[in-house]
């Protein structure tokens, strides 16, 4: 009977039936609040990326000229009068058209929320694959746990954010280009180099998987080969064609492109001080690994053997894109998204090598291995669990009263110190924030006036001139086309 039990525990039927329980429970856990309203954290990206999708779902698809509510100058210094949002091409939002579409019976941002969590589920799968490629079958199936189970993952994995499913794109580039690597197959090439170019076009931050993928490349031929070789430049026009055509096309409308030099080192952050503490202490040692993460995260970076040196690859790749995109990295913790991938690979590695290797006491050092893993995951919710609570829901029941009472080509001021989340909730054209003069807001366009910050400079002033239209403790509602007499 045992010599039965050990046998179906070395099959591949085991395999994947660990890898199933895996994947489930990386599905059922992105299920919490998952119908909840978008007013979690980050809040503002989330919604300049889900009102794109609600436009397209009342107005039709243009994935040439997509759309989101804000039309103020906030984010790219010039008047957006047609609230253009050039930044990443709109495949998150065509899926997400799609799947509100398909699935009626949820809320439209839980059907944002399930693209993304079917985006993160296939990137566990691949990451299952290259770890068993390189790690063996318990270092794909570590990989593909750690990257879907990690509680900063979960809550990142079901948001309604394109970052997730540019890492699936990558992801799948990279399994893909480890088959080409093993078949030689000049198809699986050119998919590879296409699906890298959706990743690209999704999120450009992405480039930095380029990085295990040339490594990949020149592990299997020499540079020379590679540059003589008429489908490697094919594969290179594969990837930057679509992506520097996207760019030209933008161009021509600078007022959709918000400002994005800042995120590089706007702030001149990179390797001061304030920068480690944040990217390693706050992020990665607190947030994503729950500070005993640290040991087999440690265990796994120190551990350099040839065969597994795509690991460390992953890791260099983003240790460059942290230290490039300084800023950014510093300033909002989704931007971590893109080093889970290498994250999940370096503690998958560390487990396996604190779990088999000769040091210390076998028993101590596995009990501490466990302890250690369980306290990460422990630490890492206690940290994260604040972030799917809604921040504000004040501005829910101001935004549902506004898209009630006020008509749908209205545009409107919902002034939340420049988050776009009270501006999504009115569904409706607008700023979110006072940008000028009224005077000046009203001839751009300006026709109501929505506050949920009713003692505020702004609020005292312009209720004294125009007449109010809703009001309760909670927010007030101004019509700007009617003045009250002096």
């Amino acid at each position: 009977m045992y010599k039965r039990i050990f046998r179906f525990v070395d099959s591949i039927h085991f395999e994947y039936l660990l890898l199933v329980i895996i994947v489930v429970a990386g599905f059922v856990v992105r299920l919490y609040k998952f119908q909840s309203p978008l007013a979690d954290w980050h809040s503002w990206r989330q919604a300049d990326t889900a009102s794109v999708t609600r436009i397209y779902v009342n107005e039709g698809v243009n994935l040439l000229y997509p759309r989101y509510y804000d039309i103020s100058s906030v984010q790219s210094r010039l008047f957006n009068p047609n609230g253009y949002r050039f930044v990443e091409f709109p495949i998150y939002n065509l899926f997400h058209t799609v799947s509100h579409r398909l699935f009626s019976g949820i809320t439209f941002e839980a059907s944002g929320r399930l693209v993304t969590i079917m985006a993160t589920l296939i990137s566990g799968l691949c990451l299952y694959y290259v770890g068993k490629t390189v790690l063996g079958k318990w270092g794909g199936l570590l990989s593909a746990f750690y990257f879907l189970l990690l509680p900063y993952n979960v809550y990142f994995g079901r948001v309604i954010l394109p970052d997730p499913l540019a890492v699936m794109f990558a992801l799948l580039a990279v399994v893909i280009m480890i088959l080409f690597t093993n078949t030689k197959r000049a198809s699986m090439l050119y998919l590879s180099a296409v699906l890298f170019s959706l990743a690209l076009l999704v999120k450009p931050h992405a480039v930095f998987f380029g990085i295990p993928l040339a490594y990949l490349i020149f592990r299997k031929y020499p540079m020379r080969r590679v540059l003589q070789s008429a489908k490697f430049w094919l594969a290179a026009v594969l990837v930057i064609l679509p992506v520097v055509t996207w760019r030209a096309w933008i161009m021509a409308h600078p007022e959709g492109i918000p400002l994005w030099q800042w995120s590089f080192n706007g702030d001149g952050i990179r390797f001061r001080p304030s920068f480690w503490r944040w990217i390693f202490g706050e992020r990665l040692a607190k947030i994503i690994l729950g500070f005993w993460g640290l040991i087999p995260f440690s265990f796994g970076v120190m551990t350099l053997k040839k065969k597994i040196e795509l690991v460390h690859v992953f890791l260099l790749a983003s240790l460059l894109y942290m230290v490039i995109f300084a800023t950014a990295n510093v300033k909002h913790d989704y931007y971590q998204i893109f080093v889970i991938p290498s994250v999940a690979l370096a503690l998958s590695w560390g487990t396996l090598v604190l779990w088999k290797a000769d040091l210390f006491d076998v028993l101590l050092r596995r009990t501490m291995l466990i302890f250690s893993v369980g306290m990460m995951f422990m630490m890492s919710l206690f940290l994260v669990k604040d972030q799917f609570q809604i921040i504000n829901d004040n501005i829910l029941r101001a935004g549902e009263t506004a898209d009630r009472i006020l008509p749908k080509d209205s545009h409107v001021i919902a002034p939340y110190n420049g988050d776009t989340a009270f501006l999504y909730q009115t569904r409706r054209f607008g700023w979110p924030v006072v940008t000028g003069s009224i005077d000046d807001m009203i001839s751009q366009g300006a026709d109501y006036y929505v506050s949920v910050s009713k003692h505020d400079t702004d609020t005292l002033q312009f209720r004294k001139l125009f007449v109010t239209l809703e009001e309760t403790d909670e927010f007030i509602i101004l019509d700007l086309h009617q003045r009250l007499s002096l």
